[in-house]
């Protein structure tokens, strides 16, 4: 009895303290962004890259004509926070050829829920163009990539995914919209078991404790709650290159003020497209640290960037263009806390380009005079911007051409 129960800690939650344990400095995460994004400016610029954008993401693997045949590459691609997540790595290519999803419990070979739930890693691929209307949320299994490469993929008019507790996943080139709530179900979760499903929020990608997790090259638009959101001590986190648009409440970042928690939380958002039809939380954060890095920001009705409980936000070379709202012209909103205690939170600026009378307000250190206002009005951001953020969204791959 003493060994099996040994065996039981070693197996469920060593690798639940291992995947949930935040990077030490992450500081130094952030300057590693920087020097990336910086040397695939610098190749683009110097002729290396016919195909380059200076997007150290893209430049990693879209130049690949035969890219198809090397596609696991792209789990070498990511940066920030979410960099070690490695997805389906050196596992074998699980093809969907169904896009049913029939039975939540016993899903049928073929179909995207059974591939997902496996216990070996996997690199998921799709046989077709398809649309998948789950019937219940697609609940992950770890090391697990979900690449719609090559086909028009869609993930809508039901609920969506859900990462749960579970590391190491990759979801890429996805359309993922009008997701809706799904719950009081059974839904299995791995070969050995399922179990009962309350109701769900409804988000596109929802990540609750989960931990080296990257979404890249998604579109996503008008789902229930949502379109990423994660919460309870989830991190590791890269969100880049997607383009987002028609949603109020676009990410969550944290469970709630009182969930002290998630101050392990680390998420790098970078890249992406908030489009047309954005209200706010582009992200909305909580307790963590957050690094905002050269992003396009075209639309919000009530504000960008906003958050409470005393997180850390680190904006660096996005492009804020402020809606004619005269009364929405501010990027960030300071919640649920007065002056006095916002004051003193770390939200810095540095090097974004505001537009039509955008303006940020730092504070905390980032108020100091290492990151002034005037840091704004650098014209680097500007012209990097546009082709850092060209190819946000899906892609349109095909055999035989880089993408």
């Amino acid at each position: 009895m003493t060994t099996f129960f040994f065996f039981f800690l070693c197996f469920f939650l060593i690798p639940t303290l291992i995947s949930s344990s935040p990077f030490h400095d992450a500081e130094s995460i952030v300057q590693e962004v920087n020097r990336k994004i910086n040397a695939s400016v610098a190749r683009r610029n110097l002729g290396y890259l016919s195909c380059g954008t200076g997007n150290p993401i893209d430049d990693c693997w879209r130049c690949d004509p035969n890219w198809e045949k090397n596609r696991q590459k792209l789990a070498d691609c990511a940066i920030g926070f979410g960099k070690n997540a490695i997805g389906g790595r050196n596992g074998r290519i699980y093809v969907v050829t169904d896009a049913g999803d029939d039975n939540p419990v016993n899903p049928r070979p073929g179909t995207l829920r059974h591939a997902v739930i496996q216990d070996e890693p996997l690199w998921i691929i799709f046989a077709r163009d398809m649309v998948i209307q789950l019937k219940e949320e697609l609940i992950m299994n770890s090391f697990k990539t979900i690449d719609g490469r090559g086909a028009s993929v869609h993930i809508a008019g039901g609920p969506c995914i859900t990462i749960q507790y579970v590391t190491n996943i990759i979801i890429h080139g996805i359309h993922i919209h009008d997701c809706k709530q799904g719950g009081n179900a059974m839904v299995r979760s791995s070969p050995r078991h399922y179990g009962w499903r309350t109701i769900s929020d409804g988000d596109g990608v929802s990540i609750f404790g989960g931990s080296h997790v990257w979404v890249d090259h998604c579109s996503l638009s008008n789902c229930k709650d949502g379109l990423i959101d994660a919460i309870m001590e989830s991190t590791a986190i890269t969100i880049s290159n997607n383009y987002m648009t028609h949603h109020d409440k676009v990410m969550l970042l944290g469970h709630s003020d009182s969930y002290a928690q998630d101050k392990n939380m680390q998420v790098t958002i970078a890249f992406n497209h908030f489009g047309e039809g954005l209200v706010q939380r582009m992200p909305r954060c909580r307790h963590g640290y957050f690094h905002v890095v050269n992003n396009d920001y075209t639309h919000w009705e009530m504000y960008a960037i906003g958050g409470s409980a005393n997180p850390t936000i680190n904006s660096q070379g996005n492009r804020f263009v402020a809606p004619d709202n005269r009364f929405s012209k501010e990027v960030t909103k300071h919640e649920d806390a007065p002056e006095s205690e916002w004051r003193g939170w770390n939200w810095r600026s540095e090097g974004d380009l505001l537009v039509n009378g955008a303006f940020f307000r730092a504070s905390g250190a980032g108020a100091s005079s290492s990151y002034a206002r005037a840091s704004s009005l650098s014209a680097r951001p500007s012209s990097l911007v546009g082709p850092l953020t060209s190819g946000a969204g899906t892609l349109t791959c095909r055999k035989g051409s880089s993408c």
